[in-house]
């Protein structure tokens, strides 16, 4: 019932910047917490950042902190991701994800969120 759809993902130098952008449709039954999960090649997924459906609270795993920022904007039911100071170890697939309730940013944490988008690449070069 929802479809997320990831853009923004490319090739970038270390210390350079991108953002990601997470559309999402579909009929909608409850409210959402958003987020990002990413997974690079030989590892297992990891979380990145989530976003309450209201706004209000967000989450990031230590790694990221202070460098990226999550934001959504409920009107254009589109979630972002800012990534500032990029590094090589944060080549990636970087998925969207979406679960809805009060409790959904939980979901995304742990990765087991219930819905996926096709993901995005972001290639951090040295």
């Amino acid at each position: 019932q929802v479809q997320l759809v990831e853009s923004g993902g490319g090739l970038v130098q270390a210390g350079g910047s991108l953002r990601l952008s997470c559309a999402a449709s579909g009929r909608t039954v409850s409210t959402y917490a958003m987020g990002w999960v990413r997974q690079a090649p030989g590892k297992e997924r990891q979380f990145v950042a989530a976003i309450s459906w209201s706004g209000g609270s967000t989450y990031y795993a230590d790694s990221v902190k202070g460098r990226f920022t999550i934001s959504r904007d409920s009107a254009k039911n589109t979630v972002y991701l800012q990534m500032n100071s990029l590094k090589p170890e944060d080549t990636a697939v970087y998925y969207c994800n979406a679960h809805p309730g009060n409790s959904g940013e939980r979901m995304v944490v742990t990765t087991i969120a219930r819905y996926w988008g096709q993901g995005t690449q972001v290639t951090v070069s040295s």
